[in-house]
Order: structure tokens, then C-alpha cells, then sequence
């Protein structure tokens, strides 16, 4: 039982592995291909246009989580699993094909735009299936440890990304040729490996809670609104502040240190990897540390934390040309980050029973992501070029705040989950 629980786990995660590395491929490219989808401008602007495609992907993740979530409460997890790896593997065919706004003008950054919809699609239905996999897999005792290997995952799914970027950068290309033709291999690279993952997910067992469900009202969106509505809108407050901070300490930080801080774009890419990489050990530790202490102590220290440090720690970080100093201060922000992250997707599987779980998860988690997440990016660059760009860093402290609240008013769910009923 033991060893088809952890193949299963393993299983699970290698997907979203690949799923996050085309997502977030976007985002550490970005910086050598904004040029080639949009008309020649200043820096800043064209990297406003690509984090507004970026930001408009997030606008399809409550779609996704509608559609897959409802398809994992009704059909199985594993199969929404693998509905979301072909979706993202299209996605990156599509950008890596995509000829330049020189060559068909606007139909360029539409495409670009269709394959951003068809990945926050993806990514949408993605987070609740995994998720709720995980936690069903993971058994009682340590269920936030394994549940925390969605965002281990994850981060190594942006790691990867990183890592293509630096033997690009260092050993193979040289810039003018990244922002030339360079910047599509990783695209490629990211069908490929998706068609891998969507063999290996079609191979992984299906959950027992999925099985034992005989609600026939499973995945519907009425029922989860009419049972849940104090769950679901939980779960948008347990993802505010949290997502907002993963992105702007992750996705955004590469970009903010080229745009704010000065460093070039190889330094950024190195201190992001660096930081990313202890972030990620750091994910298990704190899942396990919630199975013995609970979840509500680590939601409530990331809280604190966060709307206290928040401001000093952009502002150090914007301020410093010493590549150490930035490290360690993206670090900081990443330990208090992991707080939330390590153990989000477990908080959220508890509140929820089998029948609605995954659209539980899903939905009210991908509203919150578009609303906050996907618009961080959008915000801090049009703060920036509006001058106003630490307004971003007190926006970023007050939403956490906002969920804090949230998690002093909510139960610690080791203790209240709705796993024990199953």
C-alpha cells in the first residue's frame, strides 16, 4: 500500500512538475521575447504588454477550475490530471510556432493570447485536481507533508524554467540569438516533456475517496455554493494574500530585479534560481511541521510576517546592487512565504468533502489567483511607470494582512477535516 501510495504521489507530481514549467517558461523568457510580439517601444512598456497576457491567462482560471474541478468530481481525478497536461502542452506548441509581430503584425500577440488562455485553462483545473489527489493519497498522519510536494513541484517547474534560461544564457546562445529565435526552444521543450507526463498520468491509480463517492450531485457548482459558501469563500481568503506574495517574490522578482534593482539579466536569473532552490527543500518541512503542530500556526506566522516585513523587504531588495544581499533578503521573504504555500492545498482539501472537493478547491482558489496572483505582475509595472512603485509594496502587505484575518477566524482543519469522515 505504502509503495503504490508513493508512486501515485510521485506520479501526481511529475505532471504538475511540467504543467508549472510551461507556465512559468513564459515568465522567465519574457524578458528576451516581449520585443518580438509587440511593436518596438521602451523596455518597460513591452513588458507591460506581455504581463497583461500573462494577467489576461489568469482570467481562464476560474474556467478551468469550473470545468476540471466539476470533471474530477465526476469522472476522477486522474483523469482531469491528464485533460490539463494535454491542454498545456498545446499551449506551448502554439507559443513556440508563433511567428513575430514583424512578420503578421496583430495576429502575433494573438496567438500569443490563445495559447496564454488555453494554458490558464490548464493551469486553472490543474490546481484543484493535484491538490485534492495529493491530500486523497496522502493518508491522516502526514498528509501536509505529502500535500506539500505540490508546491515543491511547482517551484522545481520554475527552477527548470530558470535552468533552461542559464545554459542558454552561459553555454549555448548569445543574447542577440535568445531574443532572436532562442526563446522558443524552452516552449518546445515544454510540449515535449508534456507529452511524457500525460503518458505517466494515464498510468497512476485512481483515489479511494474518489471511488467510495456516491453523491450524484458530485461537482456541481449549485451544491458547492448551496452546502459550502462559507468553505468556498474561505478559500478565497486563504488564497489573497498568499498568492499575491508566492508571485511577487517568484514570477515577478526576475523582472524586478533587472527593471528596479539594475542587476543584469544573467545576475537575476542566478539569484532567483539560488533562492527558488532553497525555497523548494524548504516546501516538505513546513508540511511536516504542520502535521504535528496544525495548520492554522504556520497560515497565522506567514501573516504576521508578511504585513510586517513586506514593505522593508522590497524596498532593500530595490534599493541594493550587492547580489548576496538581494539573495538573502528574497530568501527571507520566500521563508515566511512558505508558511501559506507549503501547506495551501492541503488547508483547502480538508475543508471540502470528496463529492465537491476538487471544484471546492479549485474555483474559489482560481478567482482568488486571477483577482490577486495573475494581476501582480500587471500592477507593479504599471505602479512603476505610473512612478508610484512602492504603492505595489504596501498593495502586497495589505492583502496579506486581509487574509490574515482570514486565518485567525479560521479552524485549524488537522483537527476539523473532512477527510475524517470518509
Amino acid at each position: 500500500m505504502a509503495h503504490s501510495r508513493l508512486k501515485s504521489i510521485l506520479g501526481g507530481s511529475i505532471g504538475n512538475l511540467v504543467e508549472w514549467y510551461d507556465w512559468y517558461a513564459y515568465s522567465a523568457f519574457a524578458l528576451y521575447f516581449s520585443k518580438v510580439f509587440f511593436p518596438k517601444g521602451d523596455g518597460t512598456a513591452q513588458l507591460l504588454n506581455t504581463a497583461a497576457i500573462f494577467a489576461v491567462g489568469f482570467l481562464m482560471r476560474p474556467v478551468g477550475g469550473w470545468w476540471l474541478g466539476w470533471y474530477a468530481d465526476r469522472f476522477g481525478r486522474r483523469a482531469a490530471l491528464t485533460a490539463s497536461v494535454l491542454l498545456m502542452c498545446m499551449g506551448s506548441l502554439i507559443i513556440a510556432l508563433s511567428p513575430s509581430f514583424a512578420a503578421i503584425g496583430i495576429a502575433s500577440p494573438l496567438l500569443l493570447l490563445l495559447a496564454r488562455l488555453m494554458q490558464g485553462l490548464s493551469v486553472g483545473g490543474e490546481y484543484g485536481a493535484s491538490a485534492t489527489y495529493l491530500s486523497e493519497m496522502a493518508g491522516h498522519e502526514h498528509r501536509g507533508f505529502w500535500s506539500s510536494f505540490q508546491y515543491v513541484t511547482l517551484i522545481m517547474g520554475q527552477l527548470i524554467a530558470l535552468g533552461v534560461l542559464i545554459v542558454l544564457q552561459k553555454m549555448l546562445l548569445t543574447e542577440a540569438q535568445l531574443e532572436a529565435w532562442g526563446w522558443r526552444i524552452p516552449f518546445a521543450v515544454g510540449a515535449g516533456l508534456a507529452l511524457i507526463a500525460l503518458y505517466v498520468r494515464r498510468h497512476i491509480a485512481e483515489t479511494e475517496s474518489f471511488e467510495k463517492s456516491t453523491d450524484e450531485t458530485r461537482g456541481r457548482v449549485w451544491t458547492l455554493l448551496k452546502k459550502h459558501p462559507l468553505q468556498a469563500l474561505q478559500v478565497v481568503g486563504l488564497t489573497a494574500g498568499g498568492t499575491l506574495a508566492f508571485y511577487t517574490y517568484t514570477t515577478y522578482m526576475q523582472k524586478f530585479l533587472v527593471n528596479t534593482s539594475g542587476f543584469s539579466k544573467e545576475a537575476a536569473t542566478a539569484i532567483s534560481a539560488v533562492t527558488l532552490l532553497i525555497y523548494m527543500v524548504l516546501q516538505p518541512a513546513f508540511g511536516a511541521l504542520s502535521d504535528r503542530v496544525g495548520r492554522k500556526p504556520l497560515l497565522i506566522g506567514f501573516g504576521v510576517a508578511g504585513t510586517l516585513l513586506t514593505v522593508p523587504i522590497m524596498h532593500g531588495i530595490a534599493s541594493t546592487h550587492n547580489g548576496w544581499v538581494a539573495g538573502g533578503l528574497i530568501l527571507l521573504a520566500l521563508i515566511i512565504v512558505s508558511g501559506y504555500t507549503a501547506i495551501n492545498a492541503v488547508v483547502k482539501a480538508e475543508l471540502f468533502p470528496a463529492g465537491v472537493r476538487a471544484l471546492g478547491v479549485a474555483l474559489p482558489y482560481a478567482v482568488a489567483v486571477s483577482l490577486f496572483g495573475g494581476s501582480a505582475e500587471y500592477v507593479a509595472l504599471w505602479l512603476k511607470q505610473a512612478g508610484q512603485e512602492t504603492t505595489f509594496f504596501w498593495y502586497v502587505s495589505a492583502c496579506i494582512f486581509l487574509s490574515l484575518l482570514v486565518y485567525v477566524f479560521t479552524a485549524d482543519t488537522r483537527k476539523t477535516s473532512a477527510f475524517q469522515s470518509e
